[in-house]
């Protein structure tokens, strides 16, 4: 998708207002730069009133009233909220829990998404959509329904039994193959017939592991099919209109890298806790991600709040400058649209306290001010829509793996990746180093360091790709409990992390999970001691060397983290978990062996640095979250694109100000 400006607007859903409110919307939106709405995400209702009896007449006035006033639409399918006649007409829509509990009409996402009645209407009303507005000059883009797996993320009826089964046999063509990929000759499993395969329901002791996992693989596939369903629809009508669907963050049910290769571009719906202390460094993750599912290519965040939102216990006003620091971070790591939910806040509904651009309080408003004067200031940023992220550094995040990880019958059920995943970040955040996510199978070529948390399955071609990887040159730190299992689950044969024997130069014995309370030390080769926590592997030594060692229990002296060259390139293990200053002093000694430098270094505490760049100019993004004025090294001279003054190797920021400084590009980040 080529984006010839930056998208700026929120969701519009002029349903729910009288039709004179119409008009001042739109020419409010033209007051706060508006140039893209959502549009029609939720109308399936007024849309289709009664099965196959359609109501565009109020679409076609809007879409008119917008491209009017220069705001073009990126036009939803309604699909995530079905209408009352359709649950009337086909009850057997509706989705049923593990239990058997059908959740019913009242919500939103009350659908099975195995159903073919539902799914036959989902595809009627895209036809009708796309054939209605595809020469529409207001026509941006497709919305494709909203927030796949958002509320209910499986579902366990007849048809979903099914589609179970069917998936079941194209995965594995025979039942011999299923029974030796499950493992059923374990506990007298064994399957001789198709039908007599259940979904994971309530068992009396530990379910089938292999079982649960191809449930999760198919759940997430599911989504995808009804996905493609709609965008076939708008690819053999509209075929040169771009597709997306709304993604969530580090969302389990669905595996993002599978599914955004189905979008033409990435949207994201990001909502951060600002009352947490450290909501960007969440907020940065999520935005690294999202731009590192289709790398190199620009991502829109679709839905931010304007302030708070609605569904936690207590709702966090976001206070002056933050929704801005918010915008312009998502910017600096990749999108090239900011928008919100909603444009206007509405008056009832589950909803009616989330905040929007234009709040209940009207134009005299904080909210409406720093939401008006952003949409005006991010055009001023235009030079950069071709530019790119680039990243020396990945973290390897697997949605298989992370399933597979934290299903029950472990050696710690506490033991979850995404704390682990964040806990690696936060290092190279507070560095001020870009990170890519990227699966374990992907070209890791272009990196200088690739940092793999817990990564306990791993196919074989995952292996063979990171033991290539190390011995052409690269430098891993894989941590604890990785390599143990393959693709259905087994045992890797031969040692747990056998796939790496070769490459880490050692073999693991045994783990230690910590029971609650207890904690031990490492001491490092170089005379420091750190605590370490939750969990201890048995290590024994091939070739690696110890760079720190236990010094309590009966594993006492043997090696905690280790470093083993193999090939051109080196191979680090951490077989425990410390904490963050055991960290930091790890990161930073694999930092300077893999020769990555921060763009800027020895900043403050608090201050941001990202870079976006292309082949001769590179645009240096400084935030300042902090409520102190600071002044800020910027490494070279510049114009600071929102303040339009001129950059003299040094920046003054106000307490939660920002600057996005255009220099000529220089070589950064890499020694």
């Amino acid at each position: 998708m080529k984006f010839e400006q930056f998208f700026f607007g929120g969701d519009y859903n002029p349903e729910q207002w009288p039709e004179e409110t119409w008009l001042e919307d739109v020419s409010l939106m033209q007051s706060a730069g508006v140039n893209l709405v959502s549009l029609g995400i939720f109308s399936w209702a007024k849309l289709e009133p009664q099965s196959g009896i359609f109501d565009f007449e109020w679409l076609d006035r809007v879409m008119e009233l917008l491209h009017s006033h220069g705001v073009s639409v990126n036009l939803a399918t309604p699909t995530a909220a079905p209408p009352a006649w359709m649950v009337h007409l086909h009850p057997q829509i509706l989705p049923v829990t593990a239990d058997g509990t059908t959740l019913w009409h009242g919500s939103r996402r009350h659908y099975c998404p195995h159903n073919p009645d539902y799914r036959g209407y989902a595809q009627r009303i895209a036809r009708v959509l796309a054939e209605r507005y595809k020469n529409h000059p207001a026509l941006a883009m497709w919305h494709v329904d909203n927030e796949y797996a958002c509320h209910i993320s499986e579902c366990f009826c007849e048809h979903s039994v099914a589609a179970f089964r069917e998936w079941l046999k194209l995965r594995y063509t025979s039942l011999d193959q299923l029974n030796f990929a499950w493992g059923t000759a374990f506990w007298g499993q064994a399957y001789g017939d198709w039908n007599e395969i259940q979904p994971p329901r309530r068992t009396p002791a530990q379910k089938n592991p292999t079982q649960q996992l191809d449930w999760t693989r198919f759940s997430s596939d599911s989504w995808q099919v009804c996905f493609e369903e709609q965008k076939r629809v708008f690819k053999e009508i509209t075929p040169a209109v771009p597709v997306t669907t709304n993604f969530m963050s580090f969302h389990r049910p669905i595996d993002y890298f599978k599914f955004a290769q189905l979008e033409d571009v990435v949207s994201l719906d990001s909502y951060p806790d600002t009352s947490q202390p450290d909501w960007m460094v969440h907020s940065a993750m999520t935005y690294d991600l999202i731009r590192s599912l289709k790398k190199d290519n620009p991502w829109i965040l679709m839905e931010q709040a304007a302030s708070l939102v609605n569904w936690r216990q207590r709702n966090a006003v976001k206070r002056p400058g933050v929704m801005r620091l918010g915008s312009l971070q998502a910017v600096a790591r990749g999108a090239n649209g900011i928008m919100f939910f909603q444009w206007r806040q509405s008056k009832f509904g589950g909803e009616m306290f989330h905040s929007a651009m234009l709040p209940h309080a009207g134009t005299d408003s904080r909210t409406w001010r720093e939401v008006s004067a952003l949409g005006n200031e991010l055009p001023r940023l235009s030079n950069l829509l071709s530019s790119k992220v680039e990243a020396k550094i990945a973290i390897l995040m697997d949605w298989e793996n992370w399933w597979a990880l934290e299903l029950d019958s472990k050696p710690s059920s506490d033991l979850k990746l995404i704390p682990n995943l964040q806990a690696f970040y936060r290092q190279l955040y507070e560095r001020n180093i870009m990170v890519d996510f990227a699966p374990p199978e992907a070209d890791l070529s272009s990196y200088k360091l690739v940092i793999a948390p817990n990564l306990y399955l791993v196919t074989g071609i995952a292996a063979n790709n990171l033991n290539n990887y190390v011995a052409n040159g690269g430098t891993l730190l894989l941590s604890y409990f990785s390599g143990i299992v393959d693709n259905n689950q087994h045992i890797n044969s031969g040692g747990y992390a056998a796939p790496f024997h070769e490459m880490l130069g050692l073999t693991i014995e045994e783990f230690v999970p910590y029971q609650a309370g207890f904690n031990n030390t490492i001491r490092t080769t170089d005379g420091k001691q750190f605590k370490n926590t939750f969990w201890a592997d048995v290590v024994h030594l091939n070739t690696a060397e110890t760079l720190a060692n236990y010094e309590q229990d009966y594993y006492a002296g043997g090696p905690a983290v280790t470093r083993n060259t193999f090939g051109k390139g080196t191979a680090y293990y951490l077989g425990t978990e410390l904490l963050p200053d055991g960290l930091e002093w790890l990161i930073d000694r694999i930092l300077e062996q893999a020769q990555v430098r921060p763009d800027l270094p020895n900043l403050s505490a608090g201050i941001e640095v990202m870079l976006r760049s292309d082949k001769s100019k590179e645009w240096l993004f400084i935030l300042n979250h902090t409520a102190t004025s600071l002044e800020v090294p910027t490494g070279k001279n510049g114009t600071d694109l929102l303040s339009g003054q001129e950059v003299n190797g040094m920046i003054h920021l106000s307490a939660y100000a920002a600057a996005v400084i255009e220099q000529e590009r220089i070589y950064r980040g890499v020694v």
